[in-house]
């Protein structure tokens, strides 16, 4: 069985400045699962100053559309 989408990520990474509506959310990276699911590779495009990062579960276009 082969599998496609052995490169798409498996969570996103933002970081989160603020809380409940007024928070701000930036897009900083993604994350994959390790080969044998003991952690996580990531790879950062910034670093949050302040804040916090969140890691979520990545979601094709399709289903980020419908949300």
């Amino acid at each position: 069985m082969s599998n496609t989408n052995t490169n798409r990520p498996h969570f996103r990474l933002y970081t989160v400045s603020g809380d409940g509506k007024n928070a701000r959310w930036t897009d900083i990276g993604v994350a994959w699962k390790t080969r044998d699911g003991a952690g996580f590779t990531l790879s950062l495009n910034a670093l949050p100053l302040d804040g916090r990062i969140v890691m979520r579960e990545a979601k094709s276009k399709d289903e980020e559309a419908a949300a």
